[in-house]
């Protein structure tokens, strides 16, 4: 995604959520996944989408089918004229007449070339109109996501289906779409035209009943095959990509052994679920390609018989042969391409799958506005792998022994944290790993909503606001941060998109981003591949400074400068502490000179908040945050930081 589909798609965000009204509920139509993976549409769900896709385009497609009944219509003439040919010659008929039949034959032929050239073409850009709905449908759909719900679902699912699900979708539409249809108008016309032409040998075609039975034993087991492929290759997807991504990681601690088995257990799963399908096309190709050939023979059989005791012409014979045979080109298409509509149909089911994952609760109304920027965290519970219900709270505590199917309920990571923030107060909060400092940072953002308790702003829910409004309320920081092909001013104008160059540059040097005034083409330079590739902590700054454009009232800074080195994370907090200057700061960090300088220090430990208050009263209190400092510090001194404010 380049930096400008980015701030387009930021602004998308508050349509995909409107959009969502109508999609499927679940249970009617929506398949239950996996705990933590995201939802796949069930048939009558991805019927009504594709329904939903064909009306929002309703000229088009009765022009695709009248195109292709007209084509189909021309290609009836020329087996029909072809038999009275055989007749007329039979009858002793003059050349003249019979002539006079081949030229219709051609005239219809070229008709028919040309219709099926304006129907293939009108198909092509019916296909293309559609795909790019879906596509734009996905992208709003995936940004509304909450970051949660990616998290638990991996990369790797959402990518396949944002890149081969939706390829899959596209070429059907694009190709596969048009053929059958056209195919499956010539299969109607033609049985038809040989039930005209005599209903004994349109009988015949009875034969063709074994392909509608082979087709529907396929059919009945093509979908879940097919579903099962495409998430078996999400998770080789997403194991590869981790591997990947964490290479340095695998060879630092030897475990290269451990993924290796990983990636052979993830690859044979998904080589067993491709055998499955291919076993299914084994079967189904060729009782089809023997079905299509009967007719013609039992035709000519029966046409055969009947002709020699006269009751039937030898023209009719050969015009009825000659339609069912005509049966073995628009069948040989569909076979071609029923794997991909099965395959597609499943990557559809995917993809629409992705308006059915699980969202905040939406308000009834328009989003409520807080009043202030207070921010109030009153008797907090939260345990990853559970899901708010309304009002915030959800099931049995842990350690109750409730959950689903009687499982028990993941233990808690944070337990009854209580904590007022006051506007414009700065916090830090400290503890060891593991303590639930960034569990506590992701709910303050409205990232994730507590299983009890509330975390407010301004008396207002955090995790039911609009997102728009909260993040002119509070914004995260972390660690982790992209850097979005395009250039250095694309980037930062994703957070403020009608900010001037002056901003711009006023925002880099803010964050202490001095090496961009460097960059050969200043705010034009291209990042990424191709162009300048930033390291950690230039990526870093770029992501600090569209905070600074971003203006929020609430910074959440989760160990934002740790992959700056000591000084330059000093200089940047300093900076932006100045920058920032009576907005409220909520730092999560390991390095306590931050602690030193804030207005309140919040000390977590084992998911509890255990205290609170400022430096040197803490230091002088002699608990747990005097234990952190003095070690700490101690720490430093040995090594010779002694950067003291």
């Amino acid at each position: 995604m380049t930096a400008a589909e980015g701030e387009r798609a930021s602004r998308s965000v508050r349509a995909g959520r409107a959009g969502r009204a109508g999609r499927p509920s679940r249970g009617h139509g929506e398949e239950a996944p996996p705990p933590g993976a995201l939802p796949v549409a069930g048939p009558a769900a991805t019927r009504r989408a594709a329904a939903r896709l064909v009306r929002r385009d309703g000229r088009a497609f009765p022009l695709i089918l009248a195109l292709n009944g007209l084509a189909a219509g021309a290609g009836l003439i020329a087996p029909w004229l072809l038999g009275r040919i055989v007749d007329t010659v039979r009858a002793g008929g003059g050349v003249a007449a019979v002539d006079r039949m081949a030229l219709v034959i051609l005239g219809c032929a070229v008709a028919q070339l040309l219709l099926f050239r304006c129907a293939r073409y009108a198909g092509h850009r019916f296909g293309e109109r559609t795909v790019l709905r879906v596509r734009e449908e996905f992208v709003e759909r995936a940004l509304a996501l909450p970051a949660a719900a990616v998290e638990r679902a991996g990369a790797g699912d959402l990518t396949t289906r944002g890149t081969t699900d939706v390829t899959s979708v596209a070429r059907t539409l694009r190709d596969a779409a048009p053929e059958v249809l056209i195919a499956a108008v010539q299969v109607l016309f033609v049985l038809g035209a040989v039930l005209v032409l005599d209903p004994l040998l349109g009988a015949c075609g009875a034969a063709l009943l074994g392909a509608l039975f082979a087709t529907r034993w396929y059919l009945r087991r093509a979908r879940a095959a097919y579903l099962a492929e495409g998430a078996a290759s999400s998770a080789l997807a997403e194991l590869l990509a981790a591997t990947a991504t964490g290479a340095r990681t695998v060879e630092a601690l030897s475990l290269q052994e451990a993924r290796h088995a990983a990636s052979e257990a993830a690859i044979a799963r998904f080589r067993r679920t491709r055998l499955r399908t291919l076993f299914l096309r084994s079967v189904f190709f060729p009782a089809v390609d023997v079905s299509y050939v009967l007719p013609v023979v039992a035709v000519l059989l029966v046409g055969g018989a009947l002709h020699g005791r006269g009751a039937m012409s030898l023209g009719v014979v050969v015009s009825a042969a000659m339609y069912l045979r005509q049966l073995s080109g628009p069948l040989d298409t569909i076979l071609l391409w029923v794997e991909q509509l099965q395959s597609s149909t499943a990557a559809f089911a995917r993809v629409e799958g992705l308006g059915s994952a699980p969202r905040p609760p939406e308000p009834a109304l328009a989003s409520p506005v807080p009043a202030d920027d207070r921010i109030d965290v009153t008797g907090v519970h939260y345990a990853y792998g559970t899901a708010p219900g309304a009002g915030g709270t959800t099931g049995p505590a842990a350690g109750s022994g409730g959950g689903a199917g009687g499982a028990p309920a993941p233990a808690d990571v944070l337990r009854g944290v209580t904590l007022t923030v006051r506007p414009g107060e700065r916090i830090a909060v400290v503890g060891p790993s593991g303590a639930g400092k960034s569990t506590l940072g992701r709910l303050l953002a409205g990232v994730d909503a507590p299983r009890r308790g509330s975390v407010t702003v301004g008396g207002v829910p955090v995790a039911g606001l609009d997102p728009e409004v909260l993040r002119r309320q509070v914004v995260l920081v972390t660690q982790e941060h992209h850097v979005f092909l395009g250039t250095v001013r694309d980037n930062l104008r994703i957070a403020a998109p009608d900010a001037a160059d002056g901003a711009l540059r006023a925002a880099l040097a803010a964050v202490g981003a001095d090496w961009a005034a460097e960059l050969p083409d200043g705010l034009d330079t291209e990042l990424g591949a191709g162009g300048y590739r930033p390291d950690g902590s230039q990526s870093q700054q770029l992501a600090l400074a569209r905070v600074v454009l971003a203006d929020p009232h609430t910074l959440i800074l989760d160990e934002a400068t740790a992959l700056l080195d000591p000084r330059t994370a000093r200089h940047t907090e300093r900076a932006l502490a100045a920058v920032l200057k009576g907005r409220t700061v909520i730092a999560i960090a390991h390095r306590l000179h931050t602690a030193h300088d804030a207005d309140r220090v919040a000390v977590m430990e084992a998911g509890r908040l255990t205290e609170l208050g400022p430096h040197d009263e803490l230091v002088a209190a002699g608990g747990a945050y005097a234990a952190l400092w003095h070690s700490w510090h101690g720490d430093h001194s040995r090594h010779g930081d002694r950067h003291r404010p």
